[in-house]
């Protein structure tokens, strides 16, 4: 199964001239959803994994599935003032321009083994600031994943030797 045929182009959102990349023609199917969950879990196998972390918004819904197949902790990354406990927090540039990520100051122990989800690898800003977070709580990113790549934007070029 072609899983490119489940994500859809839309022009001009969320602001004119980007062009979104929609995966909830994938959600709605149930065997491209799965045969996406299967890939991404396939690429960590014999992998030490004590977290998945999920990025906001689009990245929960694989995140916390793959947490669930691996039998590990999920931990949500969302824009301010959206966690209820005391966070920290980094900021990044988008295609069309800034914004901040949060994530709870205790949802990773010194030495976790963390896997970073998220549904595109654009410019790289989200997923690079989500590692900082990560990275400053303590915890070793051991994978990125993504469901797909832009990789006109050279998004990798920011995420420096880790693994994707």
């Amino acid at each position: 199964m072609s899983l490119e045929k489940y994500i859809r182009d839309v022009e001009n959102f969320p602001k004119e001239g980007i062009l979104f990349k929609d995966i909830t023609p994938m959600l709605i199917n149930p065997q491209a959803r799965n045969e996406c969950l299967e890939i991404l879990i396939s690429s960590l196998k014999d992998k030490k994994i004590d977290k998945v972390v999920g990025v906001e918004s689009r990245g929960f819904f694989f995140g916390i599935l793959l947490a669930e197949k691996l039998n590990v902790g999920f931990i949500p990354v969302r824009k301010p003032k959206k966690l209820p406990f005391q966070t920290i927090s980094a900021s990044y540039q988008l295609e069309y321009g800034s914004d901040t990520l949060e994530m709870h100051i205790d949802a990773i122990q010194k030495g976790d083994k963390v896997v970073i989800h998220d549904d595109v690898l654009a410019t790289g800003g989200t997923a690079k600031a989500v590692c900082e977070l990560v990275e400053r709580l303590g915890g070793e990113i051991v994978q990125m994943n993504f469901i797909m790549e832009i990789t006109a934007l050279q998004g990798r070029l920011k995420l420096g030797n880790r693994e994707i």
